[in-house]
């Protein structure tokens, strides 16, 4: 077919006709140029979400405060924008915080929100590229995700659209560097979540906010909310405790609240199971549990991080330490712990294998790489930067804290056969920082006597092999010697209990404890228990150890002091007088359990008005207390005290006040105001002000005696009682 010719005369070249072809078909006419015209590209519907924003969980908490820190530091900058990062451990509610201000702003008709999974680069990446796609950013063509991703920052940078971008679940900051948006015009905001508590994640505009555990009131409110709809006998006057149990972690509440929703039974219940220590965490928290959809078990959740920190450098500590620490108080326990040579040599023993994952027992004889204090240390600061415990050096005797359900994660995953070494170790390193008098360093005693009550409750029989281990001891001693009579009552019982069922009723340990619980009856004034124990116990060390042994001889000295008072003033001089001379002669007349033996016998004096020959005792026991423990040893001091107690009895009165007053300031300082010493120390003081006549001084002082008295040893304690009566005497004089 020839064409013919175009209009100005050139061949081949035809006149420009528009052909179309419709349903597909090609026209039949010869095509020399085409021109295709796309639609102009479909306007943006605003707003757009991009990624799936969790659903908020049931019952969710407000946490007013915590959000209102979240929103400071969002305005704090101005016309730049912040990024807030939440950083906090598994379980405690960062990604609920974050997608509630995300479906906020929702909400609030923000343009833009994005919600993306932030635990590797790869899943921004692509998150970024739809939300390119979907704005219609300058350059996005889609053939390029992380060119895309690009294009979608350098949108966010520019634009005046409002937009939100949650990063959720940062596990490696360092992954995300040339990832986090910006807003140039102040329209748009980040908000982060992380376990992490790396410095880079509080720089260059970003604020790092710690998100804790509920508040016990939130959680309080939280299982209200959840269990009043299930049943009211679930909901019983236990709640509160409950809470306090499992740490106010949102995570553990949610999975707690469903299963006593699926099992129908009461806080009470629930919690008495929880606490007996008999139920595994996966069997208490099931993910048959995980009413929210959080996706794993409780346990799972808190020690997600484990195997990345373990694999960081110092390799194979994290886990090991995690394990260790777990054993102990999680209201925080001292730093100096892992500078011990037995934490170190644990640790060295116990490291993880090359997977990180692998717990081999040890070879037999061989020698494994040592482990440095400072190696120990940076497994603590990599545990922090992880989220599995909190590391805060300038706490001191709380530097180190985890909280008690990862502890408890901790210890259930920890292989059978290392749990005795983990308390052995974690036992040794309490008794190797323990201060020597602890009144020295009232907190550090405090937190050590804390660990170890924890440590006995989670270790079972670990540290009853061969013997019972010294720091139980150590600890005990410690509650008697700060006065805390409650505490030692139910240490020594538990301790007692457990040496007769362990090592027998005769053995020495078991004789030791069982003297020590008589001692702690005595100073709760629970005297008839006092007397009953130790008079058992005293003719069981005699007949075990021996007459002369000094534990027999400490012994009935304290029985004697149970006897004088009881008032059973002719018993408590005979055996005080028969103690004292056994011990000068035995142990030596400067020795301190001499010195102890003849101040209680001086007390027997007083009582028995042998007021000038008990002065002669006391003042020579006090000048060598002062001479031998130093002037401001508590035993020093409280012989003092009773020498100024004889003083006002004896009607030297300014002697007695003059030292009264010095030794009652003393106590207060050393001691500290509420210790029981300090008490008897102002209560005798308040005597010898009322022998001088000045009753309003002495009546204003026994008030706050009897009054801490009575909250700190209890109404019905002797003192107690001795108190409130002289104090009523007094008062009713006209």
């Amino acid at each position: 077919m020839s064409v013919p010719p175009d209009p100005a005369g050139q061949p081949g070249r035809s006149a420009a006709r528009m052909i179309a072809a419709t349903g597909g078909s090609v026209a039949a006419e010869r095509i020399d140029h085409l021109d295709c015209h796309q639609a102009p590209p479909l306007g943006v519907s605003w707003p757009v979400q991009v990624g799936q924003i969790p659903a908020l969980a049931s019952a969710f908490q407000g946490r007013s405060a915590l959000r209102e820190q979240v929103d400071a530091a969002r305005s704090s900058g101005g016309g730049a924008v912040l990024t807030q990062v939440l950083s906090g451990g598994g379980g405690v509610g960062k990604s609920q915080l974050a997608a509630r201000y995300a479906h906020d702003a929702l909400g609030a008709g923000t343009d833009l929100v994005v919600w993306t999974d932030a635990s590797q680069a790869g899943a921004v990446v692509e998150v970024f590229a739809r939300a390119a796609a979907r704005v219609q950013a300058a350059g996005a063509g889609g053939g390029d995700a992380e060119a895309d991703a690009r294009e979608f920052l350098a949108w966010a940078a520019a634009t005046s659209r409002s937009w939100l971008v949650v990063l959720d679940d940062i596990a490696d900051p360092g992954l995300l560097n040339g990832w986090w948006p910006a807003s140039h015009t102040g329209t748009g905001w980040v908000l982060a979540t992380t376990r992490r508590h790396d410095a880079v994640l509080a720089g260059s505009g970003q604020v790092l906010i710690d998100v804790d555990v509920y508040t016990p009131a939130e959680s309080q409110a939280y299982l209200t909310d959840r269990l009043t709809t299930a049943g009211a006998r679930l909901l019983d006057g236990r709640a509160g405790e409950l809470a306090g149990e499992l740490g106010h972690l949102p995570l553990a509440l949610c999975h707690a609240a469903a299963y006593l929703i699926d099992q129908q039974i009461s806080c009470a219940t629930y919690l008495d199971r929880y606490v007996s220590g008999r139920d595994r965490l996966d069997d208490l928290m099931p993910a048959s549990a995980d009413a929210d959809g959080y996706g794993r078990t409780v346990g799972a959740t808190l020690l997600l991080a484990l195997d990345a920190a373990d694999a960081r450098e110092p390799a194979g500590l994290a886990c090991p330490a995690i394990r260790l620490a777990g054993v102990l108080d999680p209201a925080g326990h001292p730093a100096a712990l892992w500078t011990t040579e037995a934490v170190t040599s644990y640790l060295a023993q116990y490291r993880t294998g090359p997977d990180r994952r692998a717990d081999p027992e040890p070879s037999p004889g061989s020698a494994p790489e040592a482990v440095t204090s400072a190696q120990a240390r940076e497994a603590l600061v990599l545990l922090h930067r992880y989220g599995l415990a909190t590391f805060d050096e300038d706490a001191e005797s709380r530097a180190v804290r985890v909280h008690a359900l990862t502890a408890r994660a901790a210890r259930e995953t920890a292989p059978a056969g290392q749990v005795p070494a983990i308390a052995q170790a974690a036992a040794d390193a309490l008794l190797a920082v323990w201060p020597d008098p602890d009144y020295t360093d009232p907190a550090l005693a405090d937190s050590l006597r804390a660990s170890t009550t924890a440590l006995a409750a989670c270790s079972g029989d670990a540290l009853w092999h061969p013997d019972g281990h010294p720091v139980l001891y150590r600890a005990g001693n410690s509650m008697l010697d700060a006065g805390l009579h409650t505490e030692a009552i139910a240490h020594w019982q538990q301790v007692a209990a457990d040496s007769v069922r362990i090592l027998g009723p005769v053995h020495p340990d078991t004789l030791t404890a069982q003297a020590n619980l008589a001692s702690s009856y005595w100073q709760a004034g629970r005297t008839a228990h006092a007397i009953t124990l130790g008079e058992l116990v005293a003719d069981d060390m005699a007949r075990i150890l021996g007459p002369e042994h000094p534990d027999t001889l400490t012994a009935q000295a304290n029985l004697a002091s149970s006897y004088q008072e009881a008032g059973r003033t002719a018993d408590a001089i005979t055996l005080g007088e028969l103690v004292a001379d056994d011990m000068a002669r035995i142990l030596g007349p400067e020795h301190p359990s001499t010195l102890a033996a003849q101040g209680i016998l001086t007390l027997s004096y007083e009582q028995a008005r042998r007021t000038a020959y008990a002065i002669t005792i006391e003042e020579r026991v006090a000048a060598d207390r002062a001479r031998i423990l130093g002037p401001e040893h508590p035993r020093t001091l409280t012989a003092q005290g009773i020498l100024a107690a004889t003083y006002c009895q004896a009607r030297r009165t300014a002697d007695a006040i003059s030292l009264g007053e010095r030794v009652a300031d003393d106590m207060a300082r050393i001691l500290g105001p509420e210790h029981p010493s300090t008490l008897t120390a102002e209560g005798i003081l308040a005597f010898s002000y009322e022998q001088a006549g000045r009753t309003a001084d002495a009546i204003t002082i026994l008030e706050r005696v009897a009054a801490d008295s009575a909250r700190i040893l209890g109404s019905e304690h002797p003192d107690t009682v001795a108190a409130v009566n002289v104090l009523r005497e007094w008062t009713r004089r006209p």
